[in-house]
């Protein structure tokens, strides 16, 4: 640790004759400061200590901002206090608002948000670039609402308001981006058009891709890849995007989460070069959409042809496709491949991939081998992958009901999930006074199930719905045509699959009602009213589809003409004339 707090001596009229010098070592210290290299940033701390020794030193508030740049680019934090220290000593921090400045993004660099905010309070002149590196290292220390609500205080701030800069909205957006917040960006982002004079920039874009992406808001995506090649297309064709990596590689990612496989996969195929990255990226995406033999096609492409080495984001992909495909002895191969020939170790994903891949295909006896040779704790996916394979292949109650107590036992959001699984395991046994327990055992502990929600995007708004709802502005029409639908599966020979209908509904008319208000049910309902003939429905659901949902999607696919597209929590579903495209294995 560099010692670098030597007393400043007051300002002299010797000293004001050394001005030119002072210029000319401030000036150094400054271009070792932005060098970006650790050594030249090493030598800007060491030119400072040195300087600060000298009879007639730079003036502390043009030098300080320099070393202290130099420190955050090291994230050397003693050094950095110790120049606080020395600033503080000068009256220069928190006074000097350049050198506050300078201390805040020190401390940002660091990961002290909360040194960085309680310097940010006592700043007495603060400036936007004040507030921007305070809501920047919120946002960098993941404490995005807290970061969103400093903005909205700057915006408040009727001195400062008019002079928020584009920096400011786009880290407020990136904020929200990061806490999953997808809708809330857009609409932030839809705000900063609608009252400021801002033009976008291309850190504007790629959050907005994100928030597309999150919320599958394609028409959205498509607006914001065109306002890329405003602005990055200075040369008429959209070249300069074309040759951008991170753009690239952004967009792939987000027409694959909204359901536009052809429009990934041609970005992918028009990329001039591509990094692993994209490759990963495509590899998931096609694997995502049930376009399994593609995706392990790929992924053989880019280790044998292009000769690529995969790394471990690579193997969770193709280790998916796998999963989704119900390709048992491929997994095996991958599995093997990846801790044999690329010495990777397998990390919570791999195996999450593999108990669940062969769980599923009747293997459990495997899967649960697997498990016990883990190299880390098995975290409550992987129970719950086991318990939902115990159910749907009835290994038992005995195994079932061991699977359930494990699950429960490691801390997990979901743990509703489990509860519902032991339940339909018990009614299927016709084992009501344990169905009965269950319900006692959610009310008592305070368990709830997570509230399913779908959501579409017509003409740049998402329209959300959760089932029966009835606040959409076309509640009516939407419970019309869902009237409609009902008459014309039950004339196609349909019949409920009451097997997932909500816990609380006894009555099997009770359950027949309330599948029919599933929110992806109302969702495709609105679709139908208001999607463009031939274009196809885009729905996103929060949770796994379920049973009923998925057959009488594949019969509106057929019985109207029409495909739908649905995004639930674990892959695609692409619905058209009668089947899925997951082949009914999900």
């Amino acid at each position: 640790m560099l010692s670098l707090a030597a007393s400043a001596l007051p300002a002299t009229r010797t000293h004001r004759r050394d001005a030119a010098s002072h210029s000319s070592s401030v000036r150094l210290l400054r271009s070792l400061a932005r060098s970006r290299r650790a050594d030249l940033a090493h030598r800007a701390l060491l030119l400072f200590r040195s300087l600060q020794s000298t009879p007639s030193p730079p003036p502390p508030h043009v030098s300080l901002p320099a070393v202290l740049s130099a420190a955050a680019f090291l994230s050397a934090l003693p050094e950095g206090r110790q120049l606080h220290g020395l600033a503080a000593k000068l009256g220069l921090a928190p006074a000097h608002t350049v050198v506050a400045n300078s201390l805040l993004h020190l401390y940002s660099s660091c990961g002290l948000p909360g040194a960085a905010l309680d310097l940010f309070r006592r700043i007495p002149d603060r400036s936007l670039v004040s507030w921007n590196t305070a809501v920047d290292a919120l946002v960098g220390n993941g404490d995005h609402l807290a970061a969103l609500d400093l903005f909205r205080e700057m915006q408040r701030d009727t001195e400062l308001a008019p002079d928020a800069s584009l920096v400011s909205w786009n880290t407020a957006v990136d904020a929200l981006v990061g806490n999953g917040d997808h809708l809330a960006a857009l609409d932030l982002f839809r705000e900063m058009q609608r009252d400021t004079e801002l033009a976008p920039d291309a850190y504007t874009v790629q959050s907005v891709l994100g928030a597309c992406a999150g919320a599958g808001a394609l028409s959205l995506g498509v607006y914001a890849h065109a306002m890329l090649l405003r602005e990055l297309g200075g040369d008429g064709d959209g070249e300069a995007v074309s040759r951008d990596m991170l753009i690239n590689n952004s967009l792939v990612d987000l027409y694959g989460k909204c359901g536009a496989l052809e429009l990934a996969q041609q970005v992918f195929d028009r990329m001039p070069a591509r990094d692993l990255a994209s490759w990963n990226v495509m590899i998931l995406t096609l694997a995502n959409h049930g376009r399994v033999c593609e995706s392990v096609e790929l992924f053989d492409r880019m280790t044998q042809m292009e000769k690529m080495a995969p790394n471990a984001i690579t193997f969770v992909a193709v280790l998916s496709a796998c999963n989704h495909g119900g390709l048992v002895e491929e997994g095996r191969r991958y599995f093997a491949m990846m801790v044999d020939q690329y010495r990777i170790k397998p990390r919570i994903e791999h195996y999450g991939c593999m108990v669940d891949l062969l769980a599923r295909a009747g293997f459990i006896e495997e899967a649960l081998d697997i498990v016990a040779g883990m190299n880390c704790r098995p975290d409550a996916i992987i129970w719950r992958s086991l318990l939902d394979a115990c159910c749907k292949k009835n290994a038992g109650l005995e195994l079932t009901e061991a699977m359930a107590k494990l699950a429960l036992e490691v801390p997990d959001d979901a743990v509703s999930g489990v509860y519902v699984l032991l339940s339909r395991v018990y009614a299927s046994a016709q084992q009501w006074n344990n169905v009965g327990m269950v319900r006692r055992l959610m009310v008592e502990e305070g368990v709830k199930k997570e509230p399913g929600f779908s959501s579409i995007e017509m003409d740049g708004l998402v329209h959300q719905f959760v089932a029966g709802d009835t606040s959409h502005p076309q509640s009516e029409a939407i419970y019309g045509k869902l009237d409609e639908i009902q008459l014309k599966l039950t004339s196609a020979g349909y019949k409920p699959d009451l097997s997932e209908a909500p816990l609380v509904a006894s009555v099997d008319n009770a359950k027949g009602a309330a599948l029919q208000l599933h929110s992806e049910r109302l969702a495709i309902s609105f679709g139908l009213l208001n999607v463009m003939p031939g274009a196809p429905i885009r729905i996103l659901k929060n949770l796994r589809v379920c049973k009923d949902c998925h057959t009488i999607s594949k019969l509106i696919s057929k019985l109207y003409g029409v495909e739908i597209i649905v995004r639930d929590r674990i892959r695609f579903h692409h619905f058209k004339d009668g089947s899925c495209s997951c082949k009914d294995y999900w």
